[in-house]
């Protein structure tokens, strides 16, 4: 088994981006007039969009490693900090950077590479559903976890530009349909089902 490798720098760039996110995400949530509901929005974030983020990011670095390849994520601080800013209107965009791939790939390489990141959302989008509906305090954490990784999963698979679903799409289409039809029914599960409890 191959080891994951983490460089100091890496880690630091991991964390910095962890918090801007569950920054920006608390804002949007409960905005900052209170503090102790703002930290606890922080957290809230963090267990859930920063986890689906690390797993994302963690998940295209270990098979890129598989492939022998060196593999960093490294976080754009401009794109972080816009997205606090967008925060306080209430609308998040966030583009927390991206691992560096170095090293010779074939086209099903990068794209098992590509696929790892919006695949581990959705496994982790369908481990918060579990959770709400066998734990019933954790409901609400749920709910957002689902929600939020269910909408990472879906807008990683975007086949544009640098998206992960435009590597996937060029690997293999049936794949990439697969996972793109997935992701479009657990969007419309929160829609047609979580979101009615909230009426």
């Amino acid at each position: 088994m191959t080891k994951i490798r983490f460089s100091v720098t890496e880690i630091w760039h991991l964390a910095v981006a962890l918090v801007a996110i569950s920054i920006a995400f608390s804002i949007v949530i409960v905005g900052v007039r209170d503090f102790k509901g703002f930290l606890n929005g922080v957290l809230l974030s963090c267990l859930t969009a920063g986890i689906g983020f690390l797993f994302h990011e963690i998940s295209h670095k270990i098979i890129a490693q598989r492939y022998h390849c060196m593999a960093e994520f490294r976080a754009d601080f401009t794109m972080l900090a816009i997205a606090i800013a967008l925060s306080f209107t209430g609308f998040i965009f966030a583009a927390p950077g991206a691992v560096l791939i170095s090293g010779q790939l074939r086209r099903d390489q990068n794209g098992k590479i590509s696929l790892a990141g919006p695949l581990s959302n959705m496994i982790i989008a369908i481990i918060f559903l579990a959770l709400g509906f066998f734990f019933s305090p954790m409901e609400n954490i749920a709910r957002f976890g689902f929600t939020i990784n269910s909408w990472l999963a879906f807008f990683n698979l975007f086949p544009f530009q640098n998206f992960d679903g435009k590597k996937v799409y060029q690997w293999n289409k049936t794949i990439y349909f697969i996972l793109l039809v997935i992701s479009v029914v657990m969007v419309f599960v929160y829609f047609a089902i979580i979101a009615q409890k909230m009426v």
